[in-house]
């Protein structure tokens, strides 16, 4: 008799945990990479052709499924996401269709990443005009966020792009550029998926060139007269990039600038044009992992990025090697904290005023764990509709640890949105793929054309097909 009831209880535990196995497979969670609004949808669907991607349109449509778009899902704030929706994972439907070296244009499915293009074209001499640093994101999530990169003289992707197809809500495609469907051009890119699925995209390249790096400190009060004199009258100067310090000895003072030049005798760049990874991953991790904990920390963060900027001067690299960081140094996995990004647009007249006002306002937050600012350039661009850049801008990128539980979101909620209000105080804006910290009126103040932009996504999605806590969040 024992053995019986031992036998029904197991059979009982059995049926219980396959039944929670089964829910598990019918209700997927899924989770950008901040890992901060962990969502169940109702499917996860991935198809490499575009027949079978439009079936999942129209049996959505049929079933009035909301769909979200992802690539590789670095977009914090739920751009990707949404409850009891069918997540349209794009990563198979990568193939390259056309290359064109003389037109230096390339077509490609969205679900190819930049890393594909770069070994796709290196061999023929070519190279991006604008990607990431990293080049780990899809080009369909490129243009969704409308990225930007190093290249101080091609700036917002949008700037790359001559056409791209459209899959809409009815199931239909179209072709869309500057003069075919202009709406959806400059809605789609930097539009965040809300408009349809981005099938493939026909990009300008550029000639791969070889490039000397060279290396300089500085405070942050002569960084704006730096770049303008040495950097953007300087026609040999290509890329740029730059750091500044939140080490409490330097904080928001020493910065150092790395610009890279066009080298002058180009005819050696077949001896540096192998795509290269970096090899150098595990110093780099385990000093931003010493940051994340203390002050200590951060000082030997930056006494490192000093030391490897400094050895790294007068070094010769390709175009496509300066465009191919890798980002598995930052791979961080803590099941209480993750590290997220802010990213701030500010006018370069108005940087060290900018810089003055944001230390004054971070003074006092002791609990809020800056790792690290970056500096970019982008210049002036209102093609998208949703542009960040109003004017020529420095764009600061900041990693921020914190903690995933919900009284460590309302402190990060709260200083961001301080800084946020600081960086409009200076006519300045802020990057939208992040976690949704900011206020509506901060969006709309950020961004004038708003307000239009969901317009535009009535107009051409009027069922909402395409949805994302992003939207949910923002739109009237």
């Amino acid at each position: 008799m024992k053995r019986f009831f031992i036998v029904i209880l197991y059979a009982l535990l059995f049926g219980l945990s396959l039944q929670a196995f089964h829910f598990k497979l019918d209700h997927p969670i899924a989770e950008d990479i901040s890992r901060l609004m962990p969502v169940k949808m109702k499917a996860i669907q991935a198809e490499d052709n575009e027949e079978a991607i439009k079936r999942i349109i129209l049996e959505a449509n049929e079933n009035d499924d909301p769909i979200s778009i992802g690539g590789m899902q670095h977009s914090q704030g739920g751009q990707t996401l949404y409850p009891n929706g069918i997540l349209l994972d794009m990563k198979r439907y990568d193939k390259v269709l056309d290359l064109d070296v003389k037109g230096k244009r390339i077509t490609v499915q969205s679900g190819a990443t930049w890393a594909d293009l770069q070994e796709y074209i290196n061999p023929y001499g070519l190279a991006l005009k604008v990607s990431q640093s990293q080049n780990i994101f899809t080009i369909g999530g490129s243009l969704s966020v409308n990225v930007h990169g190093r290249d101080i003289r091609h700036h917002a992707l949008i700037e790359t792009v001559e056409s791209f197809r459209l899959l809409n809500a009815k199931g239909q495609v179209l072709t869309v550029s500057r003069k075919e469907n202009s709406e959806l051009f400059s809605s789609v890119i930097g539009g965040y998926g809300l408009f349809g699925v981005i099938l493939d995209v026909t990009l300008q390249l550029t000639d791969d060139e070889l490039y000397k790096i060279k290396t300089k400190s500085l405070h942050y009060d002569e960084y704006t007269s730096y770049f303008k004199k040495e950097v953007l009258q300087n026609d040999d100067v290509k890329m740029h990039l730059a750091r500044i310090s939140v080490a409490p000895g330097s904080y928001l003072d020493e910065m150092y600038v790395t610009d890279y030049y066009r080298a002058n005798d180009q005819a050696q760049l077949s001896n540096y044009d192998t795509l290269k990874r970096e090899t150098i991953i595990a110093v780099p991790k385990f000093f931003l992992g010493l940051s994340r904990y203390n002050d200590w920390g951060k000082e030997r963060f930056w006494e490192t990025q000093e030391t490897y900027t400094a050895n790294i001067n007068g070094n010769l690299i390709s175009r496509n090697n300066a465009m191919r960081s890798d980002s598995a140094f930052m791979d961080y996995s803590n099941p209480s904290k993750t590290d997220v990004l802010q990213e701030y647009f500010v006018p370069i007249d108005q940087f060290a005023d900018y810089i003055d006002d944001l230390r004054k306002t971070l003074s006092d937050e002791k609990d809020f764990n800056l790792l690290n600012i970056t500096i970019r350039y982008v210049e002036q661009n209102d093609e998208s509709m949703m542009s960040y850049a109003k004017e020529d801008m420095f764009a600061l990128v900041m990693l921020i640890n914190q903690g995933t539980d919900n009284e460590s979101k309302e402190n990060s909620g709260r200083v961001i949105r301080k800084m946020i209000d600081v960086t409009l105080n200076h006519n300045g804006s802020y990057y939208l793929p992040y976690y949704g910290y900011p206020t509506k009126r901060q969006l709309y103040e950020a961004y004038p054309r708003t307000e239009d932009f969901f317009q535009l996504k009535k107009k051409y999605d009027p069922d909402n097909r395409f949805m994302n806590l992003f939207f949910e969040e923002y739109h009237p």
